[in-house]
């Protein structure tokens, strides 16, 4: 391999590396204030990149607007999924979120093959040739979704670590009892954090769109890498779970000239069988979301 084969390889593995981060910071929120892995922020991508699609054929909406608009919608998903659901679950055994999750993800699923068909869409977007840099290859589209990416990931940091909310849902995380003894309202503050789970993961859906192709099936396909990243990252360590998937995406695009573009999901399955026998704390090594 050259090293124009590795530093295209390595380009491609940055850029998807920032989309699954999306998802996988989105389920590291989760993890560690609820307490349970959110098997259900695949289906949250996907409801994400169908909501724009439809809103841009339907209304002819311009494909920033129909993000937003996306990100709105999955938002209230979410946070309906949270009221209706996980909060009656709270204080059970972690399997019975963990079980409505994946009942939830499959009836959005369900929902989506039903009323959008199996057929692959995509979104409207401009022909743009790719910048060549004598043999490194750059799409601008590429650079577009990494900086969209990088922008969604500064700013869900620097509400955890730099405002209120975040104090609040540390505080939440590390005693529930407590922070409500202290005068925390936990229950607007749980709705807040899954309607920020609920856009982080719209914008991953569109995102991974906008790279690739929209299906019933994309946000499925992403929960194993945005899981195995949370692993590998640390579990309920939001910068872990950014930084396990970057080197995730960029071991698996490595590794395509040996395995094949066909089977470098399974690096995922073996990062996170390796990861839960060897270093089950993650690279971080301890949570980083409570103090």
């Amino acid at each position: 391999m050259s090293w124009i084969d590795f530093a295209n390889l390595l380009i491609n593995g940055l850029i998807e590396g920032l989309v699954v981060a999306l998802p996988a910071l989105a389920m590291t929120l989760v993890m560690g204030v609820n307490r349970f892995p959110n098997a259900a922020a695949g289906d949250f991508m996907t409801t994400g990149a169908y909501a724009a699609v439809a809103v841009q054929m339907l209304g002819g909406w311009p494909l920033w607007a129909a993000a937003l608009a996306s990100m709105a919608a999955t938002a209230v998903v979410s946070a309906g999924s949270y009221a209706l659901i996980f909060r009656k679950l709270a204080g059970r055994p972690m399997v019975s979120s963990m079980l409505a999750a994946i009942g939830l993800g499959f009836l959005l699923r369900s929902l989506i093959s039903f009323f959008a068909g199996h057929d692959q869409r995509t979104f409207d977007l401009p022909l743009m040739r790719a910048w060549n840099f004598g043999g490194v290859r750059v799409l601008p589209t590429d650079l577009v979704i990494a900086g969209i990416a990088a922008a969604c990931l500064l700013v869900v940091f620097v509400l955890i670590y730099r405002t209120s909310f975040g104090r609040q849902l540390r505080a939440v995380a590390d005693s529930a009892d407590l922070a409500r003894a202290s005068g925390i309202r936990a229950n607007g503050l749980m709705l807040s954090l899954w309607l920020l789970v609920g856009a982080l993961s719209a914008v991953g859906g569109v995102l991974l769109g906008m790279k690739s192709i929209v299906s019933p099936e994309m946000g499925w396909e992403s929960l194993i890498p945005a899981f195995a990243a949370m692993v590998l990252g640390g579990i309920g360590s939001p910068v872990g779970a950014v930084l396990g998937a970057l080197l995730l995406c960029v071991a698996q695009e490595l590794s395509v000239p040996l395995l094949g573009p066909s089977y470098k999901l399974v690096l995922s399955f073996v990062v996170l069988a390796l990861v839960l026998l060897l270093r089950p704390a993650g690279v971080m090594g301890r949570v980083q979301l409570v103090r």
